[in-house]
């Protein structure tokens, strides 16, 4: 691990940078082969990385680096022509170099083989692969493929806010007379962002000179001074500065020619770079001033490169070196220096970098003043009713206090209430305005794009596309959309299912496609915008759809619904069913798709960011997964409500309205009471039955009107009756202990300023217990439906291996999980004995004497007892064709026993029995 701790973060940071850039650069390649213009962008993050780790003596990801260097220069030279075959290689080179930057920033143990890797690099230099050896290189590529995985920690830079007074940017809508705005960087933003680098590696340059001068035959030192001028010039070219580029050109051929031992060191060599440094140093102050510099390039570059001084007194000799910069004579032929006319301006720093850390300290320590605050507004507001309880005692005893010899006394006391009240509203708002002031800087400094995530998912919708031998463009937009960074950290995980979940079951392969008469080319749109407070993600794809009835059987298989229930629930309602865990309509299982994992962690992942998911489908042309997040985390705004005797909070954004109802105005439909809302049927229901609180009935008045509250949860809207409105009031949600983990219906808990603690509800959690009690009554109110299991017996499952050993372990791993086992030798024994009794599912291998696993499950489905008996083939065959041939074969479920496990295979059999 890099010991240095600062040049270690730093390392991480850029290191990810140069590698997300690479990623992107060749993925974009790949879809366009012919648009060579990116690859020089390529080849300089490759330089860039590549430096960076020979300064940090990183000599694996040098090498690496360099090797991707030479592909990619290769490639622009047109002697390797740029194919999928290539780019995997690539890939698989940024994927190794990524768990080599994870070690040399987290110590966190390698696997890399980075000498079989280089040979790789190397053969493909020697050997490029064309378009003609694609088919032959597949499995190739395949075989040598390791995928390693790493977790992206931002570290990122926080800009400081210009001022008025700040002497780097000026004010360009009234420049001086003595400004040239053509001189200046047109965009305000590119020259802000010039600003802070360019400053920071001129000030990096003069560092390392003056450490060169005291250690010449320091070699780091030369590698740290050309890593600032490649910088540099790389900076410069980008913001279209070709003077400056020119000259830290110049810099980095010096620095190079020192770095080979192509030219000595000498004190006036020194000299030379210092005083072209501090030329750049102006040119860089004109591009950000607009002011002339007086600098002319090449006469610094021929001084740089002189062999002997251009200094007609010294008769040829260079001049005796006193330690300090050379200063070249002035040109008089040339305006006079903007240095000579203005005053000397104050050194400032105008950026510093903090770690995330100390951020996410500073969020929760602003979220517990903003209790504070709520709590000083509380004892103000009893301060207020103090002072009116005074006034009224006064007005009562006002006789009697003129009378009394100690009315001095009171009139103390009067002074004294009087000015406590004063000043604890005063402090209160005081300090409202500070700590909503500092909660909304401190919340935009954690802010940032959601394009941080966005950048991921390219490379992985392309691998998994290759996978599934489909067509899939991913589009994303939005990426410019600011959150939170926690809610990026979290939300990722969320995506990438959803992504998976798409390309896997979603979209259609491109034999279907055409079928269909779409393209064949399936498209995933990735979009993000910002409504009011809130950030919507929205992933939709143009496949197949959802199919309402698979989930209604699915439900009912799993016992999670009756049929009548099902009948009553809306599509929405059914569509929300795919996020249970397990849940899977998927029909054939292999171990990396159909196995139901995933979407459930998007519900818990979104409820946990407070963030809520609808889902809408199309048969036969696709399905929307729309995700709506709050901006913040740190604190919330709820709307405070009474239910006897006992306060509760409900996050405002769910709230819609609310309004007062009569008891009359509530009626029954298909057992759900309901109130008409302009011309619309709302499901509604009392709180306290949601919460499974006590029935209160000694205040209950039948006849009044109770206060109803409208919750929108997506699409779904129902009302909730509560005894009383209190107030709206902005809170800091404490999450719940590790020892609950989770209450059904509630969110978190908060303080309030009377030092109540208030738990705070989930409105997502209170609309399925409005459900689930709806869809209760009409199970009850239902003369057909019958408990789902009657029976408590052992479910029995018929295993068919041949192997004695494999059969004797599987038989223990399934009846150690509750299973009672029938085995068979082979495929004939196990048709024979299905006649013998009743099977809930069948577990077999596909190659056995006699009748092998193929024929056993087309057999089996020929058995009308059996057509629809859960069949699971558990083999060593591994190939695409094999899994296709089981599904044909009417097999459910597909297990490799290379990748096979006890938590896979009982796993696979709870969701299918």
């Amino acid at each position: 691990m890099i010991e240095d701790e600062e040049l270690r973060v730093i390392y991480q940071s850029t290191s990810q940078e140069h590698l997300q850039k690479l990623e992107a650069g060749i993925l974009n390649l790949e879809k366009n082969p012919s648009d060579l213009s990116a690859l020089s962008e390529l080849m300089r993050e490759a330089h860039s990385l590549k430096g960076d780790s020979r300064i940090l003596d990183l000599t694996e990801i040098e090498q690496l680096t360099h090797k991707v260097e030479d592909i990619l220069g290769a490639v622009n030279r047109q002697e390797i022509t740029m194919t999928p075959e290539l780019s995997d290689h690539l890939y698989q080179t940024l994927d190794a170099i990524a768990q080599l930057v994870e070690t040399a920033t987290s110590d966190t143990p390698s696997q890399v083989d980075t000498n079989a890797l280089l040979q790789e690099m190397e053969q493909l230099l020697n050997d490029p692969p064309t378009p003609e050896s694609v088919e032959e290189m597949e499995d190739v590529c395949a075989d040598a493929k390791d995928t390693f995985e790493f977790e992206l920690e931002a570290t990122f830079d926080l800009e400081g806010e210009t001022t008025e007074e700040s002497p780097s940017v000026k004010d360009i809508d009234s420049p001086d007379e003595n400004i040239d705005l053509s001189l200046m960087i047109a965009d305000e933003e590119l020259r802000g962002l010039y600003q802070n680098s360019s400053q920071e590696h001129l000030q990096n340059l003069k560092t390392h000179l003056q450490d060169y001068a005291r250690q010449p035959e320091d070699q780091n030192i030369l590698e740290k001074l050309l890593k600032e001028a490649e910088n540099l010039k790389t900076d410069s070219i980008i913001v279209g500065l070709d003077g400056t580029e020119r000259l830290s050109e110049a810099l980095e051929d010096i620095f190079d020619q020192l770095v080979c031992q192509d030219i000595p060191y000498t004190p006036e060599l020194l000299d030379r770079v210092e005083y072209v440094v501090a030329e750049l140093e102006k040119l860089i102050t004109e591009a950000l001033e607009g002011v002339p510099s007086g600098v002319t390039i090449d006469r610094a570059i021929a001084e740089l490169r002189a062999d002997k001084w251009r200094n007609p007194d010294s008769n040829g000799e260079p001049p005796k070196s006193n330690g300090t910069a050379y200063k070249a004579q002035p040109d008089t032929s040339s305006p006079p220096k903007a240095d000579d006319t203005r005053e000397q301006k104050p050194y400032r720093i105008d950026t510093i970098r903090v770690q995330t850390q100390h951020l996410d300290s500073l969020m929760t320590q602003t979220g517990e003043l903003t209790v504070t605050k709520i709590r000083i507004a509380h004892t103000a507001n009893q301060l207020e009713e103090l002072f009116s309880l005074w006034e009224d005692w006064k007005n009562k005893y006002n006789r009697q206090l003129q009378d009394d010899d100690k009315n001095s006394d009171f009139a103390r006391m009067e002074e004294l209430i009087t000015h406590l009240r004063d000043a604890s509203q005063e402090n209160s708002t005081r300090l409202d305005m500070i700590a909503g002031d500092l909660e909304e800087k401190i919340g935009t400094l954690r802010l940032l794009p959601l394009s941080t995530v966005f950048h991921l998912f390219p490379r992985m919708v392309r691998d998994l596309a290759r996978e599934e031998n489909k067509e899939v463009e991913l589009i994303l937009e939005g990426g410019e959309t600011t959150a939170d960074k926690q809610i990026l950290e979290e939300i990722k995980d969320p995506l990438m299912h959803l992504i998976r979940n798409a390309v896997d079951h979603g979209l259609e392969t491109p034999e279907e496609r055409e079928a269909m008469g779409k393209s064949t080319t399936g498209k995933i749109g990735l979009r993000a915008y910002q409504t009011g407070s809130n950030i919507v993600i929205e992933l939709t794809d143009d496949g197949r759809g959802l199919d309402i009835q698979k989930i209604k059987q699915t439900a009912v298989k799993r016992g999670l619904y009756h049929p009548e229930e099902l009948d009553a629930m809306s599509s929405n309602q059914l569509y929300s069913l795919i996020l249970t865990p397990g849940f899977s309509t998927r029909s054939f299982i292999t171990e990396v798709s159909g196995r139901g994992v995933g979407l459930d962690v998007v519900q818990t992942n979104v409820q946990r960011l407070k963030g809520n998911i609808q889902i809408e489908s199309t048969p036969g042309e696709g399905c929307t997964f729309k995700i709506q997040l709050g901006t913040t985390l740190a604190t919330a705004n709820v709307l405070l409500v009474d239910i006897q005797n006992t306060t509760y909070g409900l996050p405002v954004e769910a709230v819609q309205t609310s309004f007062l109802v009569s008891p009359e105005q509530i009626f029954t439909i298909e057992g759900r009471s309901t109130i008409s809302l302009d011309n619309q049927a709302i499901s509604v229901a009392r709180l306290s039955e949601l919460l499974e609180l006590p029935e209160n009935t000694q205040n209950q008045d039948t006849s009044k009107q109770l206060p109803c509250i409208l919750l929108n949860i997506g699409e779904e809207k129902f009302g909730l009756f509560v005894d009383q409105l209190l107030d709206t009031q902005d809170v800091v949600i404490k999450p719940q202990s590790k020892i609950l983990k989770r209450v059904r219906n509630v969110l978190g808990a908060t303080i309030l300023g009377t030092g109540e603690v208030c738990m705070i509800l989930n409105p997502q959690d209170l609309l399925k217990s409005l459900q689930q009690k709806t869809t209760s009554t009409i199970h009850q109110s239902s003369k057909k439906a019958q408990p789902l299991y009657q029976e408590t017996t052992k479910p029995v499952v018929l295993l068919a291996e041949d192997s004695i050993t494999v059969r004797t372990q599987e038989k223990r791993i399934l009846e150690g999980a509750g299973y009672e086992v029938v085995t068979a030798v082979d495929g004939l024994d196990g048709y024979n004995k299905l006649k013998t009794r009743h099977f809930d599912a069948i577990i077999s291998d596909v190659q056995m004497p006699n009748i092998d696993g193929l024929t056993f499950a087309e057999k089996v489905r020929q058995e009308q007892e059996y057509s629809e008996t859960p069949f699971i083939l558990v083999t060593s065959l591994n190939s695409d064709e094999d899994k296709r041939r089981g599904a044909q074969a009417g097999a459910n479920a597909y297990i490799t026993k290379d990748k096979f496990n006890q938590e896979l295979l009982i796993d696979t059999l709870g969701r299918l029995v």
